[in-house]
């Protein structure tokens, strides 16, 4: 008898299980301190994107949580990936968003519509290029499971950066001056791009970068999304800037800079920086900064520790874009280097939005030209160790930091094209 109804018990409970899944609607992904995986939720969030379903993004709503259609291929690869979620009804889907449209409250929804065409401009794609291994968006796109292609100075050359939505630049040096230190590219990283170089009829490598920096330039002011970090933000507005200008030292291409070249950087060619004042030639041997846009000066940032830095708190309603890419968990953010580590106050030019600062400097930047969108965010790695050393060339395992906010910042990024957009309102 008791075993009977053990067993009774068991398939009632089964029944009421089913009974609930057949009753869920949608599906909300908690991006609170609940949430199992914050950097796999994104993925997630994309999947259903690349199947040709809407996903909501409920901004400041726990964390920036998304809400989805219920099915049951969207439950599975919550369950499979590790992420947290929980099923609703109609009427607690509903609920929910009628509570976000409270105009006396600080959330709203943004549709997201359409998965965007992802790429990494990486020398990767022509070369071993070690410490690009290290790439904090190559690593959590992988980590979150969201496919990319990867791009280099050729596919820029040819125009075909119009083919995508969403384009990357990390710790690359479009000056021409292969990163200004020795550490940074092997002569086999180097001798690639003066191969490049020497294809496209360029006499020397900060030519040829010069024409990949105006690419992508026109590619954002064609309505393209442009996201860069550490050098790159910084190297890809000095190229623009000193366009027509040889700033270029001959430790790096065997003849001399212009000794006027300060004096003819033209600051309206650049995106995010003005003010700014170059540096010398440090001769390629060590770790040197290129201008006074980086903050941190010296070394370039790789040896010294930093503290936090904080999100400002935007308009879901009015400040639409940049409350996007601020969602977190997390308002206050651990601090962390590279050969760019932070932006100059000063430099920034009045038409960037500052979305995270430090107390002497500004680490997360937004800015649009044309039709397009950018945004530029110092430091090298969220969660590289501090203190610099021989840290910098080991890949972070991101299995040790679902939770980062830091990478967080990154994957807000990601998401941003596939949005209904709407211009800040203030």
């Amino acid at each position: 008898m008791k075993r009977h109804l053990t067993i009774l018990l068991l398939l009632a409970a089964i029944s009421l299980a089913s009974a609930a899944t057949s009753l869920a609607n949608a599906i909300l992904i908690p991006m609170d301190n609940q949430q199992a995986n914050h950097l796999k939720a994104y993925g997630i969030a994309y999947a259903v994107l690349k199947a040709d379903q809407e996903v909501d993004w409920l901004l400041n709503y726990r964390g920036g949580s998304f809400m989805i259609k219920h099915t049951p291929t969207f439950e599975r690869e919550c369950r499979v990936r590790g992420v947290s979620f929980e099923s609703l009804s109609d009427a607690q889907a509903a609920k929910i968003k009628q509570e976000l449209a409270n105009p006396d409250l600080n959330m709203d929804v943004v549709t997201l519509q359409k998965a965007a065409k992802i790429i990494v401009y990486s020398p990767v794609k022509v070369g071993p290029a070690e410490f690009e291994n290290t790439d904090a968006v190559l690593l959590v796109l992988t980590y979150a499971e969201i496919p990319y292609e990867l791009v280099y100075d050729e596919e820029v050359l040819k125009g075909d950066l119009p083919k995508y939505d969403w384009l990357h630049l990390h710790h690359e040096d479009f000056t021409g001056q292969y990163g200004r230190n020795l550490h940074r590219q092997s002569l086999a990283d180097i001798k690639v791009q003066e191969d490049i170089a020497r294809k496209y009829g360029f006499s020397k490598v900060s030519q040829m970068k010069l024409a990949v920096a105006k690419g992508i330039k026109a590619f954002c002011a064609g309505g393209g999304y442009l996201f860069a970090m550490c050098s790159a933000a910084e190297t890809l507005d000095i190229a623009l800037a000193a366009e027509g200008v040889d700033i270029v030292g001959s430790s790096y291409d065997g003849d001399g800079e212009d000794p006027n070249a300060q004096s003819k950087l033209d600051f309206t060619k650049t995106l995010a920086f003005q003010n700014f004042t170059l540096e010398g030639d440090n001769g390629y041997r060590g770790f040197s900064t290129f201008s006074d846009i980086n903050a941190t000066g010296g070394r370039g940032g790789y040896d010294q520790s930093g503290g936090f830095f904080e999100l400002f708190n935007f308009s879901a309603k009015w400040d639409v874009i940049p409350a996007m890419l601020t969602q977190n968990h997390e308002p206050i953010i651990k601090e962390f280097i590279g050969q760019t580590t932070a932006f100059r106050k000063t430099a920034v030019k009045p038409s960037a939005l500052v979305m995270g600062e430090g107390k002497t400097s500004d680490r997360y930047i937004y800015g649009e030209v044309g039709r397009g969108q950018w945004t530029f965010y110092g430091g090298h790695d969220p969660e590289s160790v501090r203190g610099g050393g021989g840290n910098w060339r080991t890949p972070t395992d991101l299995n040790l930091h679902p939770h980062s906010p830091g990478y967080r910042l990154i994957l807000n990024n990601v998401l941003f094209p596939s949005a209904r957009k709407k211009k800040r309102k203030t």
